[in-house]
């Protein structure tokens, strides 16, 4: 059997794609227009609908709901938000807190409303692992773990070479670090499930309906305009494609694969029994889960950037991509040498200037927006979502200011990324730049982050 490339994503061809709604019939009203079926449209509608449920709440995706980023991710449900460091610098680090909190309190209320919604994930709160490979990444990890803890995770564990191998098996792996605040799910089961508890609520969505513009009080489609008093983008990786915003945030490449079922004889070489969400230290990091049925999901960047913020439409990963996440698959774990790769895809991530993710509403406009969320997009939507919720309803006066309105990612701002062609070679100039250094560290016995790494990420702003 072949790879199966493209298609939107494994998710979508383990659970099959959704029927489609209908498309907006043509000019209409509503209270609140939400552009953008994915994660963070569907839980603001959700949030909003609950809170206040006169609301007359509309929804249009472009394609169906989930089609983007939200039916092709990882399925990490964890604590991590881009740009916590620099809010600190900005507001103080007790404010990071704050955030780090409030995250890390998310990832049980998204367990909580998929069991209060009855929506069947696949949802293990198994926790997430970061492994390390390299004396430089060893030590990376050790601050990272410090860093954490200082951002209030006393609950996380810093595991050596031995423990982690008790844990899960990754050749090579010298330490590790595990958070309980994570889980492992899939995620076109939960984005499916959301849908149908928004429009169980009442809320309208229309599918296939593309928004060309976004202004004042309008929503502009090629079917028609819908008129509301609260217009939010909820775009994410695909904001590029409206009028205006081809330089608000990059729309980053990410790309997976996904075995075959691997037989228990396999599973006794790796271990993994607590199914824990797995990354590790690379500067050209990766990301993996063990499904439901037994599968090794895992992604990394390929192409991390197409010219012109172009976004692609059915997920197809080059193939020199595909080997090189099959490589790295083998090289963490040897025994699947022979193992099938069924599927791989890609998809796009929004990307700030700063990398900082941001939720904002423009009091004297009605439009807000949320994203930015640099991959880790799964759980930041739902707490981008109750805070527009609660921004609403302070700015319409029903009612005050709340924890979550305070928080310091609130209507921050950001520069817009450079024209082309210095975008794209910029871009692509780090990237290979990362490549490079986790290559040098790896040959090198000598602790600490390679400059080259170092120079990257103060150019583009990581941190």
């Amino acid at each position: 059997m072949n790879t199966v490339n493209g298609g939107i994503s494994f998710w979508y061809a383990h659970e099959g794609t959704p029927s489609p709604r209908e498309p907006l019939p043509g000019d209409s009203s509503a209270d609140v227009c939400i552009v953008g079926g994915g994660y963070t449209g569907l839980w603001t509608a959700y949030y909003l609908k609950k809170a206040v449920p006169f609301l007359n709440i509309t929804v249009l995706e472009a394609k169906f709901c989930g089609y983007g980023a939200s039916g092709r991710n990882g399925g990490w449900l964890y604590n991590g938000i881009a740009g916590r460091a620099r809010y600190a610098q900005l507001h103080g680090h007790d404010a990071a807190v704050r955030l780090q909190q409030a995250m890390n309190e998310t990832v049980g209320e998204v367990i909580r409303v998929a069991g209060e919604e009855d929506i069947d994930a696949d949802i293990h709160h198994g926790g997430v692992l970061e492994v390390a490979h390299t004396p430089s990444q060893l030590a990376r990890l050790k601050d990272f773990h410090s860093v954490e803890i200082a951002f209030g995770e006393t609950d996380r564990v810093l595991r050596g070479a031995r423990e982690t191998a008790e844990r899960i098996r990754v050749n090579g792996a010298v330490g590790s670090s595990w958070t309980p605040h994570g889980a492992r799910l899939h995620p076109a089961k939960l984005v499916k499930g959301l849908a149908d508890a928004v429009e169980a609520l009442g809320v309208t969505i229309h599918e296939s309906t593309p928004v060309t513009e976004i202004k004042p009080k309008h929503a502009v489609t090629p079917y028609g305009t819908v008129r509301a008093p609260y217009v939010l983008r909820c775009t994410e990786g695909f904001t590029a494609g409206l009028k205006g915003h081809r330089r608000t945030w990059l729309p980053m490449n990410s790309s997976m694969i996904v075995t075959e079922p691997l037989p228990k004889a396999l599973w006794d070489t790796i271990g993994w029994d607590g199914r824990e969400t797995l990354g590790d230290m690379a500067h050209a990091y990766m990301y993996a889960q063990r499904t439901a049925d037994d599968r090794i999901a895992l992604g990394g960047r390929g192409v991390p950037y197409r010219y012109g913020s172009a976004t692609d439409n059915d997920g197809r990963t080059r193939p020199e991509t595909v080997e090189a996440l099959r490589d790295l698959l083998v090289r963490f774990f040897p025994t699947t040498a022979g193992t099938r790769i069924d599927h791989a895809w890609s998809g796009v991530l929004g990307v700030p200037r700063d990398w900082c993710a941001t939720v904002t509403l423009d009091r004297s406009t009605g439009l807000g927006w949320a994203g930015g969320y640099v991959g880790s997009g799964v759980a930041t939507a739902n707490l981008a979502a109750r805070t527009l919720r609660d921004l609403i309803q302070q700015d319409s006066g029903q009612a005050g200011p709340t924890d979550l309105t305070a928080l310091p990612w609130v209507n921050h701002r950001v520069r817009r990324w450079e024209p082309e062609p210095f975008r794209w070679l910029g871009v692509h100039t780090l990237y290979a730049a990362y490549r490079a250094a986790d290559r040098r560290e790896a040959a090198s016995p000598h602790l600490g982050t390679d400059r080259i790494a170092k120079v990257a990420d103060r150019i583009s702003g990581r941190h």
